[in-house]
């Protein structure tokens, strides 16, 4: 056989292009049919379901289940504002020297933490119970008066949720490097002045994640308000069903709009998260429009995400 390669002295024939070939992951197919069929079976079974499909998107714009939903979303802010407020306050408090108010602290975290958030919720509800009479001294009324469904859900998700928020703030003020603070003190800055303005901004990266998942949870926790008669949109679709008969269609209707208030504050909570990581990151996560290209062609194409293109 003749070699038809060049050996001439000073010749030079450069080398044949290197053409990469995926390797075929068949694993992937098997596991993505499998999971069509269960989907398939899933979908089949819900069809032949003693559901009522055709009513549910109109009482998805229902004057109750709309206040319904109104109320969980004010409560669910306001619990959240509460929490965060009181958060950062018992994070200042756990870290301080003081042993006072660090105990006093701990002892909060302990005791909220360590109990159900529908006990609380119960507690403050029947609290008239124990005290029939609230006495201020400059004010004075009923405690049935005064503790409407509303303050007691305020008190009972609020208050619970300034337990979590300690720990998330605590968290992300000791991320902070130590000598941020020599540095602040040394420029003359006060405690006060260098948490506000050099130690909570740069523990904001770390704040911000686990606070954006605690608000999504508290949209969903806010249900448990049902259990102290606050007209939230669990007991909206409760009470339609009690006279329509249509209980599991009610349900359907709630989970759908809380799955629309979560998916909501997610992409604000994606985008919150993304400015704050620009000065800790060369490169900016791709966005969910960006990954979902990405997964796309992946699942078009079925390759490694190293070797696609």
């Amino acid at each position: 056989m003749t070699d038809t390669v060049d050996k001439t002295p000073g010749s030079s024939v450069p080398p044949e292009q290197i053409k990469a070939i995926p390797v075929r992951h068949y694993g992937r197919w098997v596991a993505g049919v499998l999971v069509i069929v269960v989907m398939a079976l899933i979908v089949l079974a819900f069809s032949n379901a003693n559901i009522n499909y055709d009513i549910i998107p109109d009482y998805l714009t229902d004057s109750t289940i709309l206040s319904g939903v109104w109320h969980t979303l004010y409560i669910s802010v306001l619990a959240m504002v509460l929490g965060l407020v009181l958060g950062v306050i018992l994070a200042v408090m756990r870290m301080s020297s003081n042993p006072v108010t660090s105990t006093v602290s701990w002892l909060y975290i302990w005791f909220f933490r360590g109990t159900p958030v529908l006990v609380q919720l119960l507690l403050w509800y029947n609290i008239a119970l124990v005290f029939p009479v609230l006495n201020l001294g400059f004010y004075k009324d009923e405690m049935n008066q005064v503790m409407t469904p509303f303050l007691a859900a305020l008190l009972g998700l609020g208050l619970n949720e300034a337990a979590y928020m300690s720990e998330i703030v605590r968290a992300g003020i000791q991320s902070v490097d130590l000598g941020q603070t020599e540095a602040s003190h040394a420029l003359g800055m006060t405690q006060g002045k260098t948490l506000r303005r050099v130690i909570l901004p740069q523990a904001m990266r770390v704040i911000v994640p686990p606070t954006g998942n605690e608000f999504i949870n508290m949209l969903k926790t806010s249900s448990l308000a049902y259990a102290v008669q606050f007209n939230e949109t669990i007991k909206a679709a409760t009470d339609i069903s009690s006279t329509s008969l249509a209980v599991v269609e009610m349900y359907f209707v709630a989970s759908i709009w809380y799955l629309i208030l979560t998916s909501i504050f997610s992409v604000f909570q994606y985008y919150l998260e993304r400015r704050y990581a620009r000065g800790s990151s060369r490169t900016l996560p791709p966005t969910p429009l960006q990954r979902l290209r990405k997964n796309l062609r992946l699942f078009g194409s079925f390759r490694r995400p190293e070797v696609a293109r």
